[in-house]
């Protein structure tokens, strides 16, 4: 099979025609990714507050009172409780239905062709399986055809794929839980700039870079300081920073307001939209992790001149 694909033209390997079915792939992957990494999180965050409520040390510190018993047993319990949890990876357990624990066998995880030969359903209990799943193969096939369709066929354009399925993995795992994850803002922020450092990126510096990550999150940084002073509220997390860091070292400090505004504008309507609808709730906000991710696709796609001809500022 190497050597099959080695003896064809970077014409073909780099086209829309072997990316996208890639896509299809890398989008079976994210789904997995999707699903799991917030409760990976999730679970280190709970053996955490298991140490913490361990630590009488620290609470003598913090109340200057002994630690009470109760807290000792809790942790106690937080961390058998822990320590029976079955492991939990990216890549094991193998895919089961939640519904019936039913395996997933290989000929039932083929990305968007399984999901409709089983018309939707699981094999053994019926149970539908969500539609996501085959829109996010299906989404991650279109953005690397389309990236190999509009970068042609060089190197960088895997590059392009792979920020490209990161920030679609953010963005939904953001408008599922609220969380940028940083095991993933951060290895992006820091491939940005190596990628500019080692000249990877064509019409990009390492110090356009640089600044983009800088300005990405200053900005953002700035406005959540002024809001928290103004209100007393915190209105984005610091993972949004770090995620428009992480766009504005791969894109330039010249992206970064264009983003911002699309987001905005974006992430405005649709919290309008599903408040009037009646499906955000009293209490909640729409992410805006998922807005700053779909501005830097934009830009991605369309070209950072073009957007800024879009908006009368080229």
């Amino acid at each position: 099979m190497a050597g099959f694909f080695a003896g064809l033209p970077l014409d073909l390997l780099l086209s829309p025609w072997l990316l996208a079915p890639l896509g299809l792939i890398i989008g079976s992957f994210l789904n997995v990714v999707v699903h799991r990494l917030p409760l990976m999180l999730e679970r280190q965050w709970w053996g955490d507050v298991a140490a913490q409520l361990a630590d009488a040390d620290s609470f003598k510190r913090v109340f200057a009172s002994a630690a009470p018993e109760r807290l000792a047993l809790a942790s106690g319990g937080l961390e058998k409780a822990i320590a029976e949890l079955a492991p939990l990876g990216l890549a094991r357990p193998a895919s089961r239905c939640p519904a019936c624990g039913h395996r997933i066998r290989w000929f039932e995880n083929i990305p968007l062709l399984s999901w409709l030969v089983l018309q939707g359903r699981c094999s053994a209990c019926k149970t539908p399986i969500s539609l996501r799943y085959p829109l996010v193969e299906l989404g991650t096939a279109l953005l690397f055809g389309v990236l190999a369709w509009h970068l042609g066929p060089q190197p960088s354009t895997l590059l392009w794929c792979g920020v490209g399925a990161v920030l679609l993995a953010l963005a939904l795992i953001d408008w599922d839980t609220t969380v940028l994850p940083d095991t993933l803002t951060l290895p992006l922020l820091w491939a940005g700039l190596l990628a500019a450092a080692l000249g990877w990126l064509p019409g990009l510096t390492l110090l356009q870079s640089l600044w983009g990550a800088v300005a990405g999150y200053l900005s953002l940084f700035l406005v959540y300081w002024f809001f928290k002073l103004a209100t007393g509220k915190e209105g984005m997390g610091f993972g949004d920073f770090k995620l428009l860091a992480a766009l504005g070292a791969w894109l330039g400090w010249q992206a970064i307001l264009p983003i911002v505004l699309m987001a905005s504008v974006l992430g405005a309507m649709v919290g309008l939209a599903m408040k009037a609808g009646g499906s955000l709730r009293q209490g909640r906000f729409v992410p805006f992790g998922p807005f700053l991710a779909g501005g830097g696709v934009v830009i991605m796609l369309a070209g950072l001149e073009t957007v800024l001809g879009w908006m009368g500022w080229a």
